[in-house]
């Protein structure tokens, strides 16, 4: 798995601002912890994500977010998470993001820009 950060904005008691987002390969989809950075929500039935260390977290719904650097649709509202985390896999999946990892950096590009 490999993960890099997108963006910078003021901190959070974790140590990530709310508009920071962790690029993660490992990550099937978009995940936050911050209900105010939505800008539309859906609530699901009951559903639990596995993280990667084996916790179960529960999710509360899916919506989208908008951040100065991408768009995100279908992103997990899942309040017990730590920081944000965007799915490499599903940015590519979308078509709309070209996504390159190497050994000393990633980048994200938007390809509709």
């Amino acid at each position: 798995m490999s993960v890099c950060s997108i963006g910078q904005l003021p901190y959070s008691s974790s140590g990530m601002s709310h508009s920071e987002w962790v690029l993660d390969s490992g990550a099937s989809h978009h995940m936050s912890p911050y209900s105010s950075s939505f800008t539309s929500v859906s609530p699901l039935p009951s559903i639990h994500v596995m993280t990667a260390d084996g916790t179960l977290m529960p999710l509360a719904s899916v919506g989208y977010v908008v951040t100065p650097h991408l768009s995100l649709p279908n992103v997990y509202l899942i309040p017990n998470l730590k920081l944000n985390l965007a799915s490499a896999g599903q940015l590519c999946d979308s078509g709309d993001y070209l996504v390159i990892f190497s050994s000393s950096f990633c980048c994200v590009h938007d390809l509709q820009s």
